[in-house]
């Protein structure tokens, strides 16, 4: 099929984003009018060129699949998953977040890098390709805004203190002070739009506002959501984000106010129209969705439809009414109630395909308009100002911002951290730099520096924060927090996590077995682990304060079951109760924190094995998975010693059908195969074995003729045993036994013939100083390294037994 068309000549570099459609109505008009008549005129010159049909037929008819637009937007679409996944693994050791490796894919396709071919660039991504990206890119951007507005919860303002307050204050209006003065020194040469006071306000807002959503994703890359300092950030980039978008509203009003103050006027009212609107109208619909939905049960597919589809409606009426069409989207995702089960639903269902199907288009289309010769060539001297007012900005925000924080007694270390996450970028703010070369503030020199600036920041700032702050170094003490070195007769601290319901009765049963008295009280910290889904900012709650948690978090069971064990032994067991809300990649650290706070001597974890019948097999493996990826890093970095519980016999149970049973496991056995796990384990069997109503039997397992002892490890063993024996030596309840074995094979026998029905506890430590011969050939038995080689094989369905598995492992030294 041959068309006639205008010669065609790219449109300006400013002119791409938002006229695109006027172009194509100019072209159709252009070709019509050829079509009437045959002959050129003076005014016009006309080429042939061949259109892409939408499919071919395939190769084995001759055809290039490359010249049918389908297939070109699918192959773009995996050329950028292709880039940006290799880029991601090769920065990933620099501690690049993702954003960086996605803008650097963005380039590599545009004209600096793929687009220097221009053969490939005629095959790849052809002028009518173009226009498809940057429309289904226009489209990934307000959906990536609506997702991530929707976990936003605003309501957390009303809790920022001071600091927060000041430090985003300060951190606005001085940097943009700053590039005002340096705009000003250079004002002779600032050249075109970026001249003019919306110039020099536009640069000085990119450098000075933090927003919420962008920093919320690098900080839960970095795994720092539930730091100190990553809490800090989070809410001094929530007031950031607000004073940005009045900013952001302010500006539009000033541009609309160039032509006529009128315009300015009805932008104004068209912004409280629209807002009036979604929180009036929208929001009591979204709340209606709400009560309909039952309690547990995620939100009805249909109205997930229904609300996706309305972020396109707003956005259409919100362009139509000549507003920025991404603050529809924006809005929308504001006035959405947030956590289950609407907000979590729309999250969960809608993350995925926006993040990896449609945002790739949109990185393309902010990546097309990138042109580092074009830059080169444009001068130094006409880049140095902007490249001052950038640096200068991004720089004051990072002294304001950390001296405030200094200011209000916050270490040195964690001021300047705060700083440097404070000038951290996304995004939105490489999106805004498209949206000014549209607009004709910025040109494709200056916007390619802007977006390679903001780049380089954001990757500094990121590897810099990685540097210099570890939230797991206060984790390192130097002080024994152990039950092996914890005097008698002292109060024994002891945090226990749960993570649902089916937790609580096996953990309450283990705090009964261990005993504590009125000569050995338990001061238990108990934390329930909520995973935050539906919202960004991490809830912790503390359930001796009156403070309202938020109605998604279903923790009244839970605590009312801890309550109830705990008052009739008031005198000699203190319980304090909290609950956190946050992702599972950092849960980690809120456990360790309260750990180290309340300087716990154990901390009590249950063990998450596939029994979960009332989930469906996706969610099992995603269940199980996150709560053994939270063990495993409570294992590399807790304060004092563990235990995880593998819980077999309350599991169908509900949560206050443990009251009809026994409150404790009534035989016990202790697998002692040396090293600094079994002597800790044999310290916690030791307490158990002052309780009346408990049998133990210890059985220690020892190499043939010694092979393989550590000398060191071996006296420290026979010190702790013969400690115990001698205790316990005139005690009925307790046994001793010694095993001798040649490989691990004899040890998995040894194990098997201590089984019965009547063992209701395994003891076993997880691996630390353990002789390998006695583990000789079992190490490709192990599946959950969290529980040690002896530990998993015990808990395992193969070993068969009934009886619940306590897994301990001894604090390390790190200080």
């Amino acid at each position: 099929m041959v068309r006639f068309v205008q010669l065609y000549h790219p449109l300006p570099d400013h002119a791409r984003w938002r006229h695109a459609e006027q172009y194509s109505r100019d072209l159709l008009q252009t070709t019509e009018e050829v079509d009437e008549s045959s002959s050129t005129t003076p005014h016009h010159v006309f080429i042939c060129r061949r259109t892409h049909p939408s499919h071919c037929l395939g190769i084995f008819h001759g055809e290039n699949p490359l010249n049918c637009s389908f297939n070109i937007i699918l192959f773009d679409l995996v050329l950028m998953i292709l880039i940006t996944t290799m880029l991601r693994l090769l920065l990933k050791p620099l501690k690049q977040p993702r954003i960086v490796s996605e803008i650097i894919a963005a380039i590599f396709v545009g004209p600096s890098v793929l687009g220097q071919s221009k053969k490939l660039t005629e095959q790849v991504l052809p002028d009518n390709a173009q226009f498809v990206v940057a429309n289904l890119g226009a489209i990934g951007f307000a959906y990536f805004l609506f997702v991530t507005s929707v976990e936003t919860d605003f309501s957390v303002l009303r809790k920022v203190g001071k600091k927060h307050v000041y430090s985003a204050v300060i951190g606005v209006f001085f940097p943009i002070t700053t590039v005002c003065i340096v705009a000003h020194c250079f004002k002779s040469s600032i050249h075109g739009n970026l001249a003019k006071p919306v110039g020099i306000g536009s640069v000085a807002s990119s450098v000075s506002v933090t927003v919420f959503p962008v920093i919320y994703l690098i900080l839960k890359e970095l795994r720092l959501l539930s730091s100190e300092v990553g809490r800090m950030a989070m809410a001094t980039a929530m007031v950031s984000d607000v004073m940005g978008i009045i900013l952001v509203f302010a500006f539009v009003a000033v541009k609309h106010g160039q032509h006529s103050g009128a315009d300015a006027l009805w932008f104004m009212i068209s912004v409280i129209v629209l807002m009036a609107f979604a929180i009036i109208v929208i929001r009591s619909v979204l709340l209606w969705i709400v009560e309909k939905t039952p309690e547990g049960k995620p939100v009805d597919r249909s109205y997930v439809v229904l609300i996706l589809l309305g972020v396109l409606v707003m956005t259409f009426f919100s362009d139509m009414f000549g507003l920025v069409f991404l603050h529809a989207s924006l809005l929308l995702g504001i006035v959405m109630p947030d956590g289950p089960p609407l907000g979590a639903t729309m999250v969960q269902r809608s993350r995925t395909i926006v993040m990896e199907l449609l945002m790739p288009f949109t990185f393309a289309i902010l990546g097309l308009n990138v042109d580092v010769f074009a830059m080169a060539n444009y001068g130094w001297s006409n880049l140095e100002p902007l490249f001052a007012m950038v640096i200068a900005g991004y720089l004051s925000k990072l002294i304001a911002t950390s001296a405030v924080a200094l200011f209000f007694g916050v270490p040195f270390k964690e001021s300047f951290t705060l700083g440097l996450m404070m000038n951290l970028r996304g995004l939105y703010e490489v999106t805004i730099f498209l949206k000014w070369l549209d607009e004709g503030i910025l040109e494709t020199p200056t916007y390619t520096l802007m977006l390679l600036l903001t780049t380089l920041m954001t990757g500094t700032c990121s590897a810099l924060i990685c540097f210099i702050y570890d939230p797991t170094k206060q984790y390192m003490t130097n002080k024994r927090r152990t039950i092996q070195h914890t005097p008698p007769g002292t109060e024994l601290s002891i945090l226990v996590g749960i993570h649902d319901e089916e937790c609580v009765a096996g953990l309450i049963n283990l705090l009964e077995t261990s005993h504590p008295t009125m000569t050995s009280p338990f001061a238990v910290y108990a934390i329930h682990l909520f995973e935050l889904v539906g919202r960004a900012f991490p809830v912790f709650i503390d359930h001796d304060k009156p403070e309202r948690p938020p109605k998604y978090i279903n923790y009244k069971k839970i605590h009312n079951a801890l309550k109830l064990y705990q008052k009739p032994r008031s005198e000699y067991v203190k319980l304090r109760s909290y609950t956190v809300a946050t992702v599972k990649r950092t849960m980690h650290q809120d456990i360790c924190d309260l750990a180290l706070t309340y300087k716990a001597t154990l901390i009590l974890l249950p063990f998450c094995n596939k029994r979960l019948d009332n989930l469906a097999g996706s969610e099992i493996v995603r269940h199980v998975y996150g709560m053994q990826s939270i063990n495993s890093r409570v294992l590399a970095n807790s304060p004092c010693s563990i235990g995880i519980l593998v819980d077999k016999g309350y599991t169908h149970n509900p949560i206050a059908m443990q009251y009809y049973h026994q409150l404790f496991f009534r035989r016990c056995v202790v697998l002692f195969l040396g090293g600094a796990d079994s002597r800790e384990a044999l310290a916690y069997a030791d307490r158990m074995a002052t309780n009346p109503e408990v049998s133990l039997t210890a059985i220690r397992f020892l190499s043939y003729n010694n092979i393989g002892d550590d000398e060191m490890e071996k006296k420290l063993d026979d010190g702790v045993v013969t400690w115990f024996w001698v205790k316990n030596e005139g005690n009925s309840r307790v046994a001793y036994r010694e095993v001798v074995v040649r490989n691990g094979e004899e040890t998995l026998a040894a194990i098997q013939a201590l089984d019965n029905d009547t063992n209701e506890l395994w003891i076993v430590g997880r691996k630390q100083g353990i002789n390998q011969v006695l583990l000789e050939g079992l190490s490709k038995l192990s599946e959950n390294p969290e529980l040690g080689v002896i530990g998993d094989y015990v808990a395992s369905t193969d070993f068969g037994s009934t009886a619940s598995v306590l897994v301990v492992h001894q604090q390390i030294m790190r200080g």
